[in-house]
């Protein structure tokens, strides 16, 4: 209930946000629009689904609620979240509040520059997956929504750089390219040691037998393993091509400012 409340409390200040901006003649972009509610969305799936009851039973469907909520929700939420939205997301007096606390908005900048901000996504990702906190994830719900939310925090530490919420147009430079594939290289060598050991991990809480599915516990860790070296991929893949493309149209439109003009006689 408590995660229904928040998704629908998020969804009406975006709706608020909008409705704001149409007052004043500011249109948004539709795409950006259906950015944010691919965002909910996938946020929908992951609790409100079998996918998360199945997390405490099947450790690839932990992963997948996972990537769903901060590997793909988070940089879709904040994609659509980017201004002139982001001006207006939140009620006035929070911002007054957030404006006045410059020590914390001086910790965020530091935090989301770009090595500060994969460093940071480092040391947590792989905190959670050593076996005591992954486990204290699974048996304690407040200890999950931590870990949830963490998860969100540094996928919005990496992402923020690169998608620039608070500039109208996105800039196509091609270092963010370096800046994901360096991030999601990090998250690929741990899906990658998930495939590769033939042990079974987190045998407290899943067991070391068959689970759901008629999976057994290597084949479920393998599992999990391959579900976050394929999103890495294509995450990779989807940067790639997304800025370079973007570059390439920011080279076209400079090339076109500068051009001189002709002179007719």
């Amino acid at each position: 209930m408590a995660v229904l409340v928040s998704l629908a409390a998020a969804e009406l200040l975006y709706v608020r946000a909008l409705r704001i901006l149409a007052r004043r003649g500011v249109r948004v972009p539709r795409g950006q629009i259906a950015l944010w509610h691919a965002g909910i969305a996938l946020w929908l799936v992951a609790f409100l689904t079998p996918l998360d009851r199945l997390g405490g039973e099947l450790l690839s469907a932990h992963m997948a609620e996972h990537l769903l909520i901060a590997d793909l929700g988070a940089p879709l939420l904040l994609a659509g979240a980017r201004n002139p939205v982001l001006a207006f997301l939140l009620p006035r007096p929070a911002l007054v509040v957030l404006a006045r606390r410059r020590r914390l908005r001086s910790a965020f900048r530091t935090l989301r520059r770009p090595l500060v901000a994969i460093a940071v996504y480092a040391v947590v990702l792989y905190f959670w997956h050593f076996d005591f906190a992954f486990t204290a994830a699974v048996e304690s719900d407040l200890v999950h929504a931590l870990q949830h939310g963490s998860f969100v925090g540094i996928g919005v530490l990496v992402w923020w750089s690169a998608l620039e919420p608070k500039r109208r147009r996105l800039g196509g430079e091609l270092w963010k390219i370096g800046h994901i594939l360096g991030a999601r290289l990090v998250g690929m060598f741990l899906g990658m040691g998930f495939v590769i050991v033939r042990q079974p991990l987190y045998a407290d809480v899943y067991g070391s037998g068959e689970r759901g599915f008629g999976l057994s516990a290597v084949a479920d860790q393998q599992l999990a393993g391959g579900l976050m070296v394929g999103l890495d991929v294509a995450i990779m893949l989807f940067a790639l091509t997304f800025f370079f493309l973007r570059a390439a149209g920011d080279e076209d439109r400079a090339r076109g400012t500068h051009a001189p003009r002709r002179t007719t006689a």
